[in-house]
């Protein structure tokens, strides 16, 4: 799978992030859809990585994707920004994961 961020999205998260550090991780979550083929995926950036995630190198920032969701996602992925809706976009060549996709700044601390 090749995982690409736009421009956009890494400046939205350079303005988001303000200096601090963290692990991408791109999560399906499935609460409150029905069954697991409804899941919406999710942008989180975490402290630490939760275990049974697979690394995923990217254009910018390494993200974390569990292994057993990886099956809803197509072999390429970008993850962009747009202005117009102020959310985060999860899209491939051939549809949109999630258009509005949440960007969630999770600390432990």
């Amino acid at each position: 799978m090749e995982i690409i961020w736009t421009e956009r999205a890494l400046d939205k998260l350079s303005d988001q992030l303000q200096g601090r550090g963290g692990h991408f991780h791109l999560k399906y979550e499935t609460e409150g859809c029905g069954c697991v083929m409804s899941g919406v995926w999710n942008l989180f950036v975490l402290d630490e990585v939760p275990e049974g995630m697979k690394k995923w190198e990217t254009n910018a920032y390494p993200v974390y994707i569990n292994e057993n969701h990886e099956v809803f996602l197509d072999e390429k992925i970008l993850i962009d920004y747009t202005d117009g809706a102020g959310t985060f976009q999860l899209k491939s060549p051939n549809q949109y994961l999630n258009p509005m996709m949440s960007c969630k700044i999770v600390s432990a601390g």
